[in-house]
């Protein structure tokens, strides 16, 4: 029997070193669970951070996008001002090309009727028939005397 006590008192101390190490076991797993714990909650930490710098970084983005907006803005508005300027200043601009033009085409119309063989010195004579001395010449003297007309007479 003491073989038998012997055994008991070995198999005890083998419980004691089984459910010793099943402690150990069990503290070495809560410790690997509390470093865990803590490496998620830095790890979350560090994530709360980058997405808070990142939505600090998108608010400076969009704070200079509107400031390069408004400026694009104020150009356009700018541009579109001086455009509609220079259109009113062109519209006036042509309508005195085709008032010279008109002007122009007058003067080569008299400057053709001055050059022109017929003429005398720059002095356009309409020739009729002779002075008539009949009863009639007073009546027809008006109509037979030479029209003269001088470059002089046209003013622009």
């Amino acid at each position: 029997m003491a073989s038998s006590s012997g055994n008991s008192n070995s198999s005890g101390s083998t419980l004691l070193q089984i459910s010793g190490s099943e402690e150990d076991l069990h503290q070495l797993m809560n410790e690997r669970k509390r470093k865990r714990m803590e490496s998620n909650r830095e790890s979350a930490r560090r994530s709360r951070m980058r997405k808070q710098k990142y939505l600090d970084d998108l608010m400076a983005q969009l704070t200079l996008l509107r400031k390069d907006n408004n400026q694009i803005l104020t150009s356009i508005n700018f541009i579109t001002h001086h455009y509609f300027n220079i259109e009113a200043e062109n519209s006036v601009l042509r309508a005195q090309l085709m008032e010279l033009s008109q002007r122009l085409d007058s003067l080569n119309h008299i400057l053709n009727y001055l050059t022109d063989p017929t003429l005398n010195n720059g002095i356009w004579v309409y020739e009729t028939e002779p002075f008539e001395t009949s009863a009639d010449s007073f009546t027809n003297f008006t109509l037979n005397q030479p029209i003269v007309a001088s470059a002089d007479i046209f003013q622009y």
